[in-house]
Parts: structure tokens; sequence; C-alpha cells
């Protein structure tokens, strides 16, 4: 296994999971300012394993990649192709989290991420990650494009309620909450202790990146021609890790609450990884942290015709490097669940 862009926070996340999977071998660790060090260095967490190979620069690298099965690419946006273009030759499996193949169509993809698409010929190969709705193409993939974290959050509640024409396709108003971590590891200002901390703020309102991404899912659950828009507003808390979003949709003529629970609990009875919570019993972030579990629930809004969602991730985990790994799973034929059954972490 290799780990492209390990010194930063999914890359860690994967390190962290991939050290408990029976069937990985960490191999390669690639940190561009940090070659020459050793993982624990950057990562004092992991002073326990002393076999870990030491990190290296991704152009000195290339040939221990192409012997891996599989790279994990945890590099910033717009740089993972060029890598991948590279790699395109060789028998190496791909599962890439950034969000360079997420967006099928190119024109748009360079529209919201201000560049062209580096390797347009690669994009039409990549399948999009989500587990739990495309295992079939997964499983015949090379590249695996893992889905946002956001978007994930989105679609496991919003995709099933789509498909059963049971919520109206408008007025999805996406309401999400996020720690810190999902703006990664490079230091900016905006994420100092002083500027998150004693508040909470909106960020990429109206202009958000993991839009387009969310609405390509919400069309094809959809499967009419129709084009999704979502109202989607990202707000930063002062927490670590954690994705909790509220979603308000529109019911449709005599559906009831029941019929949205009841065909959510349906979709989801024999998935490992998302729960419907009983009741009334509201998802929260602390009871799924450092797990790759989304917890779902749906209640009446006291507005006629309208239903509130919630759901709950761990962003570093079911919204980054636990999907990854279950992507790695589906992609080699084990069992989905290898490597990921740790329970949330609470308190």
């Amino acid at each position: 296994v290799a780990v492209l862009g390990a010194s930063g926070y999914t890359g860690a996340e994967l390190t962290r999971i991939l050290l408990n999977h029976p069937h990985a071998q960490l191999e390669v660790l690639t940190a561009e300012r940090s070659a020459g060090q050793e993982f624990k260095s950057i990562f004092p967490q992991f002073a326990f394993r002393k076999n870990l190979p030491k990190l290296t620069r991704v152009d000195d690298s290339y040939s221990h990649i192409e012997n891996c099965d599989v790279a994990f690419c945890c590099l910033p946006h717009g740089t993972t192709q060029e890598i991948i273009a590279k790699l395109a030759k060789s028998n190496v499996k791909i599962v890439d989290l950034s969000a360079d193949f997420r967006l099928r169509d190119t024109a748009e993809y360079e529209q919201w991420y201000g560049k062209p698409h580096a390797a347009p010929e690669l994009q039409k190969d990549a399948v999009y990650g989500l587990c739990e709705w495309n295992r079939e193409k997964i499983k015949a993939s090379r590249l695996v494009a893992n889905p946002g974290c956001y978007p994930t959050a989105a679609q496991l509640p919003l995709i099933p309620l789509l498909r059963s024409k049971l919520i109206s396709p408008e007025d999805i108003i996406i309401d999400a909450k996020s720690g810190t971590t999902g703006a990664g590891r490079a230091p900016k200002e905006a994420f100092l202790f002083c500027e998150v901390t004693d508040g909470i703020h909106a960020y990429g309102v109206g202009q958000h990146r993991h839009s387009p991404e969310i609405e390509q899912g919400l069309t094809d659950a959809l499967a009419n021609g129709d084009k999704v828009t979502v109202n989607f507003t990202p707000h930063l808390m002062p927490m670590s890790r954690g994705i909790l979003e509220t979603i308000y949709v529109k019911i449709g003529s005599g559906v009831t609450v029941d019929d949205l629970k009841h065909t959510l609990q349906e979709r989801y009875a024999d998935e490992p990884f998302v729960t419907v919570l009983d009741g009334g019993s509201l998802p929260q972030t602390r009871h799924v942290r450092g797990s790759n579990h989304c917890f779902i629930n749906v209640v009446k809004d006291r507005i006629p015709g309208r239903a509130v969602i919630v759901s709950a991730i761990d962003n570093l985990v079911k919204g980054a490097s636990g999907q990854a790994v279950q992507n790695m799973n589906i992609l080699f034929g084990y069992h989905e669940t290898t490597g990921l059954m740790q329970a949330p972490m609470f308190p």
C-alpha cells in the first residue's frame, strides 16, 4: 500500500486504519516538505510502530508506488491528476481522496476549481466511490474518486428518498457543520485557535465546491433528466472532527415522515456503516467520532409538507480515509468491514 500525502490529516487517519487492516502492508509514505523524516516525527502518536517506511517525495517514489497493489492519494486538489496520469500504465489501483476526479464533467471541474482538468482522458474511467450505492462499478474499476465529506453525509439520506420519489427535488436545504480538520493541516490564519474557538461562522456561502458534487449525485438519483440544485451552506465549528448536516426537504403529496424513515430503514438494514436511529433520537458528531459510521434520522417539521433529516459522520473517517479503505476492500474483494469495525470514541 502507498499513501501519497501522508503528512496531512487524511494521510494520518489512513495510516491509523491501515495498521489494523490484516491485508494491508504500508510500503510507501510520501510527504513533499517532510521527505527524509520518520513518520513518527510528523505524527508522534505512531512512535510505537518501529517499521513504518520513511517519508519520501512522490517524484522519487514512482517505481515503488507502481509495485504496490493500491495507492491512496491524499494530495491537494489540482495536484493528483498529473500524478495519476503518470501511473496510468502501471497496474496499481488508485483511490483518490482529492476532488480531482469526482465531477464527471471536466468543464464543470474547471468552473469550480479554477483550472483545466489535467487528465481528462482518465476522467471517463473514474468511478465515484460512494460505497453503499456504487459497489458493482467500484469492483470493476481501477480509479476510484473517493467522495467528499459533506457530499457523503448529504447523499446517504437523500439518494434513497429521491429514488423513491418521496421527497421533492426542489427546495432542498442543507445546513452543514464541520470540524476544522476538514480544512487540512497546512497552516492558515483563518484556522488558528483564536480565530475558531468560542464561535461559529458560515463559509463558502452560495459557492462551496462540494455543491456540484452533491448535485451530481442527487441528479443521478432522480434519474429523469432534470438537474437537482440544492441550497448548501457549510459552517466551521470549534471542534477537531465531525460533520452534522440538518437537511430540510419537501415531502410528496400523501407521503408521511414515517414513509421516509421506513424507506431509509429498509434500504440500509443490511449496511454495516449506515444506521437509521430509533424513535426521536438525533445523530450527534460525538457518537460517530473515530468511526466509519453514518447516523441518520428524520423527523416531522412543524411546517406542513416538510421534513427534517439529520445526518452525522466523522469527516476524517466515513468522510475521507475510512470510506477510502472501504473502497479498497471492495476493489480487492475483502469483506467491506475489514479493518473498519472500530467503535466510535466517546467520551
